[in-house]
């Protein structure tokens, strides 16, 4: 793709995302959502493989019916009470169909079908952006109007979420589908929570952003897009190998690893609320999710000659690690123990 072009885009995401973020009124919101969506096509389709159009389409039909959604939802909210502002959002049915336009645009279950295939058809780069800063704008719609929303539902959702992400990313060999799974899973995480303390929604976001961003940047230095050539990685970068071992056990929210934060605090809150029966399902659930993340880590390092993989061997590099990786890794393997200072923010 032309630099000049790429650029132009990805000035468009940040314009989108900020429009959206910082706005009030829904129909600038929307309109920050739709710019997004239009931005991110020429990226999602830009390897001109069948797969990558058909991404793009199906991104493109599923976003512009979500969009439409949102719309509608807004303007019979303001046809019953008169008011356009976010926070306003008081009218039962607006408020049932923006949940259902915010789990297409997030892709939580049951609307999620559109996110593993979109993901498997992007560049790795590309799936990146998907499966963080475009979860951002819909993410901040839902921190706005969490008052308003019905929290048996959410939950419903979000248990189904953590269930399917982790069952069905069981049997994948794709690593590109095992993430757009392990976001799906994380995102129900996210919605359980989001009535009861919207702040704790927000800091698992900015910490599953954190260490997706550092495992899509590893598998993109090392080209990997199968778990048949994640076998083969640990001879290029042994030390990117390790680090990768543990972000993936930090994403499957082990102790004493960042990603666990967010789950304590979320099943401390959720026991709070008296909803212990809550707490206990999505905690058993999420084991599913461990399954698969552990097959990834055992790929990534522990698979040792002789093994079945039909790939050739790859070269060992001298080229230091990326100083982006280096951090992302870091902060994402060894933040729990400031777990003290976020208390009194959730």
């Amino acid at each position: 793709m032309n630099p000049q072009a790429k650029l132009m885009f990805s000035l468009s995401l940040l314009l989108g995302t900020t429009i959206t973020i910082s706005s009030n009124h829904w129909i600038t919101a929307w309109a920050g959502l739709e710019i997004n969506t239009l931005a991110i096509l020429p990226l999602i389709a830009k390897s001109h493989h069948p797969r990558s159009i058909e991404a793009a389409t199906k991104y493109f039909l599923t976003q512009s019916a979500a969009s439409a959604l949102v719309l509608f939802s807004s303007m019979t909210n303001a046809w019953h009470t008169g008011q356009w502002d976010i926070t306003q959002l008081t009218h039962p049915m607006s408020c049932l169909i923006l949940t259902s336009a915010i789990a297409i645009k997030l892709g939580l279950v049951p609307f999620h079908f559109w996110f593993p295939e979109v993901l498997q058809g992007s560049p790795l780069t590309t799936g990146l952006l998907l499966s963080t800063l475009m979860k951002f704008p819909p993410m901040t719609l839902l921190y706005m109007t969490a008052h308003s929303l019905n929290p048996t539902l959410l939950t419903y959702m979000a248990i189904l979420s953590v269930a399917l992400g982790g069952w069905m990313g069981l049997n994948q060999t794709q690593i590109r589908k095992i993430l757009a799974f392990s976001s799906i899973s994380h995102l129900g995480w996210m919605a359980i929570i989001i009535s009861y303390s919207p702040k704790l929604t927000l800091l698992n976001f900015y910490l599953y952003a954190l260490m997706t961003t550092a495992v899509f940047l590893t598998l993109a230095t090392t080209k990997t897009l199968k778990l048949s050539v994640l076998m083969t990685t640990w001879t290029k970068t042994p030390s990117l190998s390790a680090m990768l071992l543990l972000t993936l056990l930090s994403l499957a929210g082990l102790p004493p690893l960042t990603g666990f934060l967010p789950k304590w605090l979320i099943i401390q809150e959720l026991t709070k609320q008296d909803m212990t029966p809550a707490a206990m399902a999505i905690s058993l659930l999420s084991l599913l999710s461990l399954f698969f993340y552990l097959r990834l880590a055992y790929c990534a390092t522990i698979t040792l000659p002789p093994h079945t993989t039909n790939h050739m061997k790859q070269w060992y590099t001298n080229k230091p690690v990326p100083s982006s990786i280096a951090i992302l890794t870091v902060t994402s393997t060894m933040l729990l123990p400031i777990s003290p200072m976020l208390l009194p923010i959730t």
